[in-house]
């Protein structure tokens, strides 16, 4: 599933930018992604980077390098793809005027990351699939509305590629409706089952929270966050070739 590229591109090192978090679990399943990415590609140097509540920070991550590649370890297009990341890199390019980036886009959306949503199902015993299933996914949400209409969007695509019962977006905050009560409606129209599926890269405090609100209303099934699955992986190197490519069409224009 994992692809290579040329040993120069290879050489290129990887700083992958998570949202940071107080939870500590959070960044141990960045390390866990990362590694999934380093066994794929043993000789691409990769390196983890917060904006926020851990070390090390982009500057940090970036100290020492001539050339990276650096990509938003995030599941939509918002604030802090399109504000954080960019005066994070200004920043650090400022003072570093010879440091070379290529700044890749975020993971998602991606077929692959359907991919790995069906496999944390599967592994909570749900049938591929399953026209007795309703699935909820639900995000953290964003004041941005383009990030929530991108996972309404994904949630119409994976009803059209499945024969579940339905499959309908939600939002942990900042938009509506919430998991809980999106599996209170599902149950009222007639589901036979609700599962909940979280479209979450690591655990904490919405993945718990959301866990705890959705069983309580009804649900049957909550699968895990998406953490290091070999999807995610996958789409993160294919992110880091795009963005070797892009780079290289820039130089040669």
């Amino acid at each position: 599933m994992i692809g290579h590229v040329s040993g120069a591109a290879r050489a290129i090192p990887l700083v992958a930018v998570a949202h940071g978090s107080r939870d500590p679990r959070a960044a141990t399943t960045v390390e866990e992604l990362l590694d999934e990415v380093r066994r794929a590609r043993p000789d691409l140097p990769v390196r983890a980077a917060y904006l926020d509540h851990s070390a090390p920070t982009l500057a940090g991550a970036l100290s020492g390098l001539t050339e990276a590649v650096v990509l938003p370890l995030l599941l939509t297009e918002a604030y802090h793809s399109r504000v954080d990341i960019p005066g994070a890199l200004a920043e650090v390019t400022a003072r570093q005027p010879r440091l070379r980036v290529r700044r890749g886009t975020t993971l998602g959306p991606h077929p692959l990351l359907t991919d790995a949503l069906e496999r944390r199902l599967a592994e909570a015993e749900v049938p591929l699939g399953d026209p007795e299933t309703a699935v909820v996914l639900f995000s953290a949400g964003s004041s941005d509305r383009r990030a929530n209409a991108t996972v309404a969007a994904i949630a119409a695509d994976w009803a059209g590629r499945r024969g579940w019962w339905s499959v309908s977006a939600a939002y942990a905050s900042a938009a509506e409706p919430a998991p809980e009560r999106e599996v209170r409606r599902l149950l009222e129209a007639g589901a036979p089952r609700v599962a909940v599926s979280p479209y979450l890269l690591a655990p904490g405090y919405f993945a718990d929270r959301t866990r705890e609100r959705t069983l309580a209303a009804g649900a049957e099934i909550v699968a895990d966050v998406l953490g290091p699955a070999p999807e995610v992986a996958s789409v993160l190197l294919e992110r880091y070739d795009q963005a070797l490519q892009a780079g290289e069409r820039s130089a040669t224009a």
